[in-house]
């Protein structure tokens, strides 16, 4: 039977095993290290791809083309949060879990997703009404059928994260947005106008769905009662609960700012955010996926969990603190070279998310924990508070511009943060005390970094644009460089994560 586990509990050699974690125990780290580089990896090539697709469709395309694509995206991507209703992180999360429970995830799943795509359909007419362009019906009808492939890919792609498999899984994300990238160049060169664009967001889900499907031998049976799915269920509702606050919090400033500012504000503030989210985002999504997985096989082991917890974050801290607070600095030279002289006045906009971003990244991991604990239900919790705050400031905001807005979700950032670290902290084994003492080095180092910028720019003032960054980043870094050799509780910490990262390396525990 599909229940019955060997000992060797190996996918590889057993394709029939897609359950059993054991045999990750051993080394688990070392795993998770070299899982991290190989998805870093393919989130760089991802990146190349969007980059390099994105210029060359604005080449063979029109902005209108890509206007009736983004309209319908305003539906589809609020209607994708409810995909797989959390389901797919309970089979990464659950310590022991069954052939049977799988299959009955797997078709909640596909029912989920025919419900979201009879949803979608039905909405086809009300989104071409709403803008008043009748293409719309046509573009949301192909897109439905996506939902469906959502679900027959969900359970899979869960199995092939909670066996830590990070080589496969990168590669089947980057071949198929090469699928669909390929795909929308073709039918450009076509003359297929804004169903290029369709056909890129259709065939790339089709394409991640054979790969599992091809890379996963596990295959559901017909469902059956089985004990556990209730608080499964749970656990994922919990969960989509709190990605449908979150998908509120991240949009609720671009809709105030579009509906009471106008365009060409929410233009300015949005191309900020994301030029300043980008990097950072290259970081934070690589190590949520492998550290996920990573400490939910380590939730009944409060030493490595603490360990391997604690070094990640060390890690996290080293690399995205001097990093918001380099982009803080140098706001207005980055958005010269990366925007254009036209988008001058979202440097000011830019500095300010900046120091938003600096707790931000540890912020975070909080959802590591909540996740791998099986505690989603105070991080709804948690968020149902967090939420209104958050918005209730971005109103406040709204009376001084883009700047205001983009000072209240700094300050309300800051503010939180603390709070949302001690709650999500209080009932784990991870403390307080010592996150903050392992982020104080790298905070300390990054302000030292920043003033040392801003007391430096004068004297570059009349140098070229690119020599002034480069100039401004050499000095930067030099006095963060020098500040960690000469603190010795810097030095102390910097020096563990690179210990402990040979010693990962080395495949020792």
């Amino acid at each position: 039977m599909a229940e019955q586990v060997s000992s060797a509990c190996d996918l590889e050699n057993e394709p029939d095993n897609c359950f059993c974690t054991d045999h990750l125990m051993e080394n688990l780290e070392h795993r998770s290290l070299r899982g991290g580089a190989l998805t870093m990896i393919g989130q760089a090539a991802k990146l190349c791809l969007q980059v390099g697709s994105t210029a060359a469709l604005a080449r063979l395309l029109t902005p209108g083309d890509f206007g009736l694509v983004a309209m319908v995206a305003t539906f589809t991507n609020f209607i994708n949060l409810f995909k797989d209703l959390g389901l797919s992180l309970a089979t990464v999360q659950r310590a022991t879990i069954t052939h049977n429970q799988v299959s009955a995830l797997f078709w909640i799943n596909v029912a989920v997703s025919a419900v979201l795509m009879m949803i979608t359909v039905a909405l086809a007419p009300v989104a071409a009404w709403f803008y008043g362009e009748p293409r719309l019906t046509g573009i949301m009808l192909a897109m439905a059928g996506t939902f469906l492939f959502g679900g027959l890919t969900a359970q899979h792609a869960a199995l092939l994260q909670r066996q830590m498999r990070f080589a496969v899984l990168a590669g089947v994300d980057v071949t198929s947005m090469a699928a669909g990238v390929a795909t929308a160049i073709v039918m450009s060169c076509l003359g297929f106008g804004y169903w290029a664009l369709v056909g890129m967001g259709m065939v790339a889900p089709a394409t991640y769905m054979i790969l599992v499907w091809m890379f996963v031998p596990w295959r559901p049976t017909s469902p059956r009662g089985e004990q556990g799915i209730g608080s499964m269920l749970g656990f994922g509702g919990h969960l989509t609960g709190v990605s449908v606050l979150g998908y509120v919090a991240k949009n609720a400033d671009n809709v105030l700012i579009g509906r009471y500012l106008g365009s060409a504000a929410l233009g300015l503030y949005s191309r900020a955010y994301h030029l300043l989210l980008l990097p950072i985002h290259q970081i934070n999504a690589p190590l949520a996926a492998v550290a996920i997985p990573a400490l939910c096989r380590l939730q009944e082991d409060d030493d490595r969990y603490r360990r391997y917890y604690y070094t990640a974050i060390s890690a996290i801290a080293w690399a995205t603190m001097p990093l918001a607070l380099g982009m803080a600095a140098l706001a207005d030279e980055i958005i010269l070279l990366f925007l254009g002289p036209q988008w001058a006045l979202a440097a000011e906009v830019f500095q300010v998310l900046a120091f938003a971003a600096l707790l931000q990244p540890l912020v975070n991991t909080t959802g590591w924990i909540y996740v791998s604990l099986n505690q989603t239900a105070r991080m709804l919790r948690f968020s149902s508070v967090s939420v209104p705050i958050f918005t209730a400031a971005l109103v406040l905001g709204l009376s001084w511009g883009i700047l205001g807005v983009a000072r209240a979700y700094t300050l309300c950032s800051l503010v939180v943060a603390p709070f949302c670290l001690w709650y999500a902290y209080r009932h784990s084994p991870i403390r307080l005390k010592r996150v903050l003492l392992s982020a104080l080095p790298p905070l300390g180092l990054s302000l030292l970094m920043w003033a040392s910028i801003a007391w430096a720019r004068p004297y570059f003032a009349d140098w070229d644009l690119v020599a002034r960054l480069a100039g401004l980043v050499v000095l930067g870094g030099s006095v963060f460089l020098a500040g960690a050799l000469l603190w010795p509780e810097a030095r102390r910490n910097l020096g563990m994560v690179l210990n402990m990262a040979r010693t990962l390396r080395a495949g020792k525990r």
